[in-house]
């Protein structure tokens, strides 16, 4: 795709986070099935159902625009997934809080992409006037936001503390 104008780069944008977010969906479920502490657990299942929502709230955009969400990789998010998988998934970590400390890094990883990717789009909505995105954007970037905050308690309040030891 030839990108010469501020809508060709938000419809890249929404192709590139839309590949992102389905290699994300798949990798946090494989965390939240290793995941030992119940909150992380329960954090990492809210985490699924925020991806899945922005996937249908990117698939939703691009109909309105008449574009095909699929077809771009986002090569970004898959150095993400393969460092999720190896550390978190594949490499061996005796402790189960430790474990726990790792999944909660590797998912802010994940999260801190869609993060970036969420506010790009919701500035490009802004500018080009596109209202009804922008509010459909402005709850995905809220959930990620929440996501993201919901990991960073799980941390400080008791699963590095616990690692620790």
């Amino acid at each position: 795709m030839r990108i010469d104008t501020l809508e060709d780069l938000y419809i890249e944008q929404l192709k590139d986070l839309y590949s992102a977010n389905t290699q994300a969906l798949d990798v946090t479920k494989a965390l939240g099935q290793v995941a030992r502490n119940r909150r992380l657990v329960h954090a990492l299942r809210a985490g699924v159902g925020n991806i899945s929502e922005g996937i249908a709230t990117l698939e939703n955009i691009a109909v309105g625009h008449e574009e095909e969400i699929m077809g771009t990789h986002c090569e970004g998010m898959e150095g993400l997934v393969k460092d999720a998988r190896a550390q978190a998934l594949e490499e061996f970590i005796g402790e189960e809080t430790t474990k726990d400390a790792m999944i909660i890094i590797q998912y802010q990883r994940l999260a801190h992409y869609a993060i970036a990717g969420y506010a790009s789009l919701v500035a490009f909505a802004d500018h080009l006037e596109l209202d009804q995105d922008l509010m459909a954007l402005k709850i995905c970037l809220a959930a990620s936001h929440d996501d993201d905050h919901t990991m960073m308690r799980l941390a400080t309040d008791n699963i590095n503390e616990q690692a620790r030891h």
